[in-house]
């Protein structure tokens, strides 16, 4: 594991990342602080977003929720009624 200033770390970004792409890992500090840690990025270990996400919300939702028309108002800020203030729609 290497120390690097932020100062070499901007002046150095490129060759301080191939070091990580081969895969050193790299702190940054600030004085003789430890601030941030430089490490390759594992793909593999990424969430993989599943199916369900949603499905404590399956009977909850009522089933015609998106068949029903739209009320008349509904229908108006649609058509931009309410986009303009002082605007009537008109």
């Amino acid at each position: 594991m290497t120390v690097v200033t932020i100062h070499k770390a901007k002046t150095e970004l490129s060759k301080l990342l191939a070091r990580v792409e081969a895969g050193e890992e790299i702190v940054i500090a600030r004085g003789d602080e430890p601030i941030a840690r430089l490490v390759p990025f594992d793909k593999q270990k990424q969430p993989v977003r599943g199916y369900g996400r949603f499905a404590h919300l399956r009977d909850k939702l009522p089933t015609n929720l998106f068949l029903e028309p739209m009320s008349e108002d509904e229908l108006q800020a649609w058509e931009g009624k309410y986009s303009f203030p002082g605007d009537n729609g008109q």
